[in-house]
């Protein structure tokens, strides 16, 4: 259990080896799209660019890691086409280098974020004061880079606003992307951990105990966005397939609500 706590002093550097472990050397053909996006799409994206090769027969390649990582990338060159982030502050990161092309940008999704527990357990009632540290015992509380990640800052944020926060801190084992978080949880390393709806979905191995409400943290937002970098012409094509009809019924699916 000690190896699932992250240093401060080393989490940046995990997060960055990481996200570059996810993308390696760029063997993808020219024509195909490359997409960023954040880990917790995995499962709807790889539905929707499988639904676009088969409606199109174009390609698209997607590395999937932490929002921030991903967004460090963009900063430092990596190549990409579009980018799809789960909170807005890293897309307006992005903008603000101009590293987005200007009037690309829109708003896709709306999550939640979720306590979930290994195997099954009881409901728990996540108000002001919720005892997690006595729900915990000897245990962590699995969540994504509190700092960085956009899940981790959600769920700190909903615990600072439940008034648990500082005692809950030093019980917490951060990962680098919430899918790692899940696979915790999913692996009883950690008996409690904060991922979003959407991702509880996909693993059988863990229960949905609570979700935190909605006015306990920043709205839950997925913007995407062409990089400015991208010569790629079917980079616009892919970004407005995902924001199709088509693709609605695979976001849903999966428990992610769709922004008009």
């Amino acid at each position: 259990m000690r190896d699932l706590i992250r240093r401060p002093a080393f989490a940046a550097v995990a997060v960055l080896f990481a996200a570059f472990a996810t993308i390696g050397p760029r063997v993808a053909h020219a024509e195909d799209v490359t997409v960023f996006a954040a880990a917790s799409l995995k499962n709807a994206l790889d539905d929707i660019v499988a639904e676009w090769a088969e409606e199109t027969g174009k390609s698209a390649r997607v590395s999937y890691a932490g929002s921030s990582a991903l967004a460090r990338q963009i900063q430092q060159g990596a190549p990409a086409d579009l980018f799809i982030s789960a909170n807005p502050e890293w897309m307006d990161t992005l903008e603000a280098d101009g590293l987005i092309v200007a009037g690309t940008r829109r708003d896709l999704l709306g999550n939640a974020i979720v306590l979930v527990a290994h195997g099954s357990a009881e409901p728990v009632a996540l108000e002001p004061g919720v005892d997690l540290v006595g729900l915990l015992g000897d245990g962590r509380l699995a969540m994504a880079l509190v700092d960085a990640v956009p899940a981790g800052i959600y769920g700190k944020a909903a615990l600072t606003s439940l008034g648990v926060w500082d005692a809950v801190e030093p019980k917490v084992a951060q990962s680098d992307n919430v899918r790692t978080t899940l696979a915790l949880v999913a692996r009883g390393e950690a008996p409690y951990g904060i991922v979003y709806a959407t991702d509880a979905v996909a693993e059988d191995d863990v229960t949905v105990v609570g979700t935190f409400p909605a006015d306990t943290h920043p709205p839950i937002i997925y913007p995407a966005a062409i990089i400015a970098d991208s010569t790629n012409p079917d980079a616009p094509l892919l970004l407005d397939f995902i924001s199709s009809p088509t693709a609605r019924p695979l976001f849903e699916r999966q428990g992610f609500t769709v922004l008009d």
